[in-house]
């Protein structure tokens, strides 16, 4: 799940450049007048580094989740080095760079170097993705090999953002005024940041690729640094600093950072947890994560510029902090309660809107009304910790980087422990009101700091206290979780639970299992005689015949296209059923299924056995838990058939596993002779997606076979088969292997799902690759630098053009000369077939 680009939080995805008063000036005078001048352009300075910064990291984490995977531990990982990197950058600079220097050329200087990397990155990160494939180890030393790589390709561009803040803010006297200079700047960084968001995700990497939304990130870079030397040669040289007091981590201070960085650990967790249900209700496309991350981002952006003001005027920071964390405990409520009770309930039917801007538009609307408040109070906590923190005469290099650190380290906290243990050991609701908890203790450290800085606060410091604590006892007992028909309907689940409301005469579903994954959340359900399986809010399995045909159709054609498979390797356990479909095959010595998420196997196994052919129990079979590509990409193993079963294409980083380079990896896996079979939906698809999937496949097997998976007359999704050699298929020999006796459960798995014969079997071709060539002409190729797919399938996700796409390949189907042979009789039959309409059932 996934994901992938997901994770503002009130310090890290900004480089948190400031510029304030000149030291040591006396209010009014012409040099104070000059530096507030410059506010502006600075503030555009610093908006220009937050949009770069943001298109870097959505860069970034693309390029490096082809190397090591995008499964919730490798973006763990990702997201560690990430945010480590700005942590050690905001503590390095102070110590090791001279205050001599002007602090906007020493900016500059940074923003030069982040240029730098980010260029090398473009092109550094596929090299080392060769070299970790070919050193990749698995267990813990492939999860610190994992990180090793990931911190080489991030650390360096990172710790010069993190950097930037403590650089630019020696420009600062370190009096309220300056905090609230800071806050204004700090707010102009993180406007910038949502631009950037919202330009790589509905523009750069949309119309374009990663190359060219890198090139214009450095770009933005070079023209703030130009500018900022520009303006240190303009105005005044900063004078030597005078001597700041020694660092010191009074009690007082400690309390503080205590309270920022809890801050920090729950607007991370937070936002992984609300990610995770907003994309289940919106739909995961790159879109829709885009659209979360900008809300954050807009509330982080709001919030500091109002904590800035009132971190000027509030006579105690300390007890300002301290309230701040305790609305945080009602916003976070809220939040809960929205998510949970009203979104899962908006009376929204996504097909009646084929226009992905109104649908934008309304996600838009949605994220603001959940989950603006939280965001908002979290970025007021930032300056109100500069100011509750500052001390007279102290460097404010170091107070802004000592703040800034420990507000990022919390968030790595946050990132490792809700991505990784918590969703999966409590659940989101679990985790919701934990966050609670989280946002009382930090109030409690705040209070406390006021109280030792002045202990005439104690009244009101108990005050902020007990209600910080009241209501930490009372709210997470009335925290919703979401209905399981959100987890299993996702954006459809309004009008779905609505419709069900008014329906009469039809059994109502009945949920068998639900969970919350360590990447996914999983609902079985039955409604009659029926099971569904659901991923995450989308229909992947089920035992209706519509879905078993295809399900058994992605085994048996490769399966039988092969003289003999003995190893298979099949991407996406699902509900086991295609996995399940070589379980008869006397030939096959091995079944290799890779699956990111570990609830699926043992669920699926429990209620779709007796379709799945009990696989996993099956002594040739052997479960991968990782992510598809990463495993391909580090396996040396090779297999006679290998069925790519991934989600849907317009789910946020399944495009990998749809690319030229996963299947020429793919291709590369296979034995002499070997066959793949890819799936790709024609439902909530439109013209473009389908014939840039089309095209893509053919453009690795030039002689790919498409067949189709019909039911009355109408098609729903198609089965891709390509092969490292061409070769004919006999339909006497096909069904000559099918009436031999170690052949007869191979026969009856086909005649359950209405394929009687070797004829009924092949009666489901569609086209091949040369004759489909004039339909695809110009068609994009997905590639692994430009993702194209996820943008188009984001885009033409509640299109209704299957049916008659399926038509269309229809009418270009003639009969193959070359590929299908055998006797007259039956040869003569399939040309019959060929030129009238799929049979009904």
């Amino acid at each position: 799940m996934r994901e992938m680009s997901k994770r503002p939080l009130p310090s890290r995805h900004v480089q948190g450049t400031r510029v304030v008063e000149a030291p040591a000036v006396q209010a009014g005078s012409p040099v104070e007048r000059a530096d507030f001048r410059l506010l502006i352009p600075c503030l555009l300075l610093f908006a220009g580094s937050g949009c770069a910064a943001l298109i870097y990291e959505i860069v970034w984490f693309q390029l490096l989740q082809l190397v090591i995977g995008s499964s919730a531990i490798s973006l763990g990982l990702l997201l560690a080095m990430y945010m480590g990197g700005l942590c050690l950058g905001s503590l390095a600079l102070p110590p090791f760079v001279s205050t001599r220097i002007h602090p906007l050329r020493v900016y500059a200087a940074l923003e030069i170097g982040i240029g730098v990397f980010g260029i090398i990155a473009l092109f550094g990160v596929p090299l080392v993705g060769h070299i970790y494939a070919a050193g990749a180890l698995t267990g813990m030393p492939g999860l610190v090999f994992r990180g090793v790589i990931a911190a080489v390709c991030l650390l360096p561009p990172t710790v010069l953002m993190g950097a930037s803040l403590p650089a630019i803010s020696r420009w600062i006297e370190t009096s309220p005024r300056g905090i609230s200079w800071m806050g204004l700047l700090y707010s102009g960084n993180i406007a910038g940041a949502v631009i950037g968001c919202l330009g790589a995700g509905f523009y750069l990497l949309r119309v374009h690729d990663m190359g060219v939304a890198t090139y214009a990130a450095a770009a933005i870079n070079i023209a703030v640094a130009t500018v900022a030397w520009v303006l240190a040669k303009r105005h005044y040289e900063a004078k030597s600093a005078p001597a700041s007091v020694a660092p010191r981590f009074t009690s007082r201070a400690m309390a503080v950072y205590i309270s920022i960085a809890l801050s920090g650990t729950a607007a991370l967790g937070a936002e992984i947890v609300w990610t995770r249900l907003l994309s289940l209700l919106l739909g995961a496309t790159v879109y829709t994560f885009s659209i979360i991350l900008a809300v954050f981002l807009i509330g982080l952006c709001a919030g500091s510029a109002a904590g800035s003001v009132w971190a000027r005027r509030t006579k105690d920071p300390r007890l300002a902090l301290s309230a701040c964390q305790g609305f945080l405990i009602i916003a976070i409520g809220w939040a809960a309660f929205f998510i949970g009770k009203v979104l899962p309930y908006w009376p929204v039917d996504p097909s009646l809107a084929t226009n992905p801007w109104f649908i934008f538009d309304l996600d838009l609307t949605r994220c603001i009304h959940a989950i603006f408040p939280a965001t908002f109070v979290w970025g007021a906590s930032f300056p109100l910790a500069l100011a509750a923190a500052a001390a007279e005469g102290e460097d404010p290099a170091r107070l802004t980087g000592q703040v800034y650190a420990a507000n990022t380290a919390g968030s790595i906290i946050g990132a490792l422990l809700f991505s990784l243990v918590l969703i999966q050991a409590i659940g989101t609701k679990g985790s919701e009101q934990l966050l609670i908890w989280f946002a009382a203790i930090a109030a409690a450290a705040a209070a406390g700091a006021a109280v030792l800085a002045d202990r005439r606060r104690l009244d009101r410091a108990l005050s902020h206290l007990g209600s910080a604590i009241g209501a930490a006892l009372l709210l997470p007992w009335n925290i919703p979780g979401v209905p399981w028909q959100a987890i299993a309907y996702g954006r459809r689940s309004a009008f779905i639970l609505h419709a069900s409301e008014l329906a009469t005469g039809e059994p109502a579903p009945e949920p068998l299992f639900v969970g919350e994954g360590l990447n996914s959340s999983v609902v079985i359900s039955r409604r009659g005689e029926q099971r569904f399986f659901y991923v995450s809010g989308k229909s992947e399995a089920s035992s209706a015949l519509l879905d078993m045909r295809l399900q058994r159709l992605m085994g048996h054609l490769p399966a039988l296209f092969h003289t003999a498979p003995q190893s298979v390797l099949v991407v996406g356990f699902g509900a086991g059923v295609t996995a399940g479909s070589f379980v008869p095959y006397p030939e096959v010595r091995k079944i290799v299924i890779c699956e990111l998420e570990p609830l699926i196997p043992p669920a699926s196994d429990q209620y779709f056995g007796q379709e799945n052919y009990n696989v996993l129990r099956d002594p040739r079979t052997r479960i991968v838990y990782d992510d598809a590509r990463h495993y391909i990409l580090t396996a040396p193993e090779k297999f006679d058939v290998i069925t790519t079963d991934p989600i849907h294409p317009w789910v946020k980083g399944t495009s990998t596993l749809y690319s030229k380079e996963y299947y020429e990896l793919v291709k590369s896996h296979l034995n002499p002779g070997g066959i793949v079979a890819q799936w790709l939906p024609l439902y909530e698809s439109d013209d473009e997606t389908v014939k840039t999937e089309l095209a893509t496949f053919f453009s690795v097997f030039p002689n790919a076979t498409v067949w189709g998976n019909y039911l009355n007359g109408d098609g729903y999704d198609l089965v891709l088969l390509g092969r490292n050699e061409d070769s004919s298929i006999n339909v006497d020999q096909l069904q000559k292997r099918l009436d031999q006796p170690e052949y007869a459960k191979v026969a009856a798995s086909l005649a359950d799902v209405k394929f009687s014969s070797a004829v009924d079997l092949l009666a489901a071709y569609v086209g091949r690759a040369p004759d489909l060539a004039a339909l695809l002409v110009n068609a994009p190729i997905n590639e692994d630098l430009n993702l194209r797919l996820q943008y188009l399938a984001g885009m033409g996700l509640n299109s209704a053009a299957g049916p008659r796409l399926y038509n269309e390949l229809l009418a270009l189907r003639k009969f193959p000369e070359g590929l299908l042979t055998g006797n007259s009789e039956r040869i003569e039959q399939l040309r019959t077939l060929f030129g009238r309409p799929h049979r009904t059932f």
